[in-house]
């Protein structure tokens, strides 16, 4: 049974489409990629997945633990990485003494987060995201900022992860199709098209145009921004809502007015 699933599932920007047409099917253990070029969309169709941005169209059933995702997820400069961990722990419910039994990943848990490497944020994200219990994974830009050896690490953890039975999304510029379930290859025509991959087990998910730089901006939820310019300002309305009561008179106005001009006939 699918751990996640998007049916129609588009972004649009002011009235622009970021993706749209999306159809893709996540089971447990499985590994989605989701590749384009840089300003391709690809931050925006992972946050969209895991339901951290509001659609424009279509639906997103099941949901995703964020690991590392820059500029949403980053870890705080000045907390060690068990200070993230035991911060996480509360996050979810959970006591933070447990951080005492959380595999780290071989990371130094007095390691500040100012001083973690590329690699390091991605193991600190897997740590955290899985303190969640989660059925989906979901990791940005696992192919930047890392070595060969660090990359081979990574997505060793990664098939790990997967073979515990936990879905795992992944965002890069590049995939080897051997290493994933699926791909969701971004720049290429509107229409999202099913093809099997040919050099492995992977198949390509879908195309998505890319008509706009739809890379979010460090507010994890920026569902507001992606509202079509033409559409009502619901915030502008309400303005205009408040200003208007103030101008209305109000219950306690009207008795004072009504005494006003009963002493107005008097004189």
């Amino acid at each position: 049974m699918p751990v996640l699933t998007a049916a129609g599932a588009g972004v649009r920007h002011r009235r622009r489409w970021l993706f749209q047409d999306l159809d893709v099917s996540v089971e447990p253990g499985e590994i989605l990629a989701i590749v384009g070029p840089p300003g391709s969309g690809r931050t925006t169709v992972l946050l969209a997945l895991a339901r951290r941005f509001r659609l424009s169209a279509g639906r997103v059933t099941g949901s995703a633990s964020l690991g590392w995702v820059p500029g949403v997820t980053a870890p705080e400069p000045v907390l060690t990485v068990r200070e993230h961990v035991q911060e996480r722990l509360l996050l979810v419910g959970r006591r933070p003494r447990e951080a005492d039994r959380v595999p780290l990943l071989g990371l130094d848990p007095g390691t500040r987060g100012y001083e973690l490497s590329p690699f390091q944020r991605q193991l600190l994200g897997l740590v955290t995201a899985r303190l969640e219990r989660p059925a989906v994974i979901a990791l940005d830009a696992v192919d930047e900022g890392l070595d060969e050896a660090e990359t081979d690490r990574l997505w060793t953890l990664l098939g790990a992860i997967a073979a515990e039975g936990i879905a795992v999304l992944v965002t890069a510029r590049e995939i080897d199709p051997a290493r994933v379930s699926t791909v969701v290859r971004l720049g290429g025509s509107p229409a999202p098209e099913v093809v099997p991959e040919t050099g492995g087990d992977a198949a390509v998910a879908g195309d998505a145009p890319a008509e706009a730089d739809p890379e979010p901006a460090a507010d994890p939820e920026p569902a507001a921004d992606l509202e079509p310019a033409a559409d009502p300002d619901p915030a502008a309305d309400a303005e205009a809502e408040a200003e208007a009561a103030d101008r209305a008179p109000t219950d306690n106005d009207r008795p004072q007015a009504a005494d006003d001009e009963r002493n107005r006939k008097k004189s």
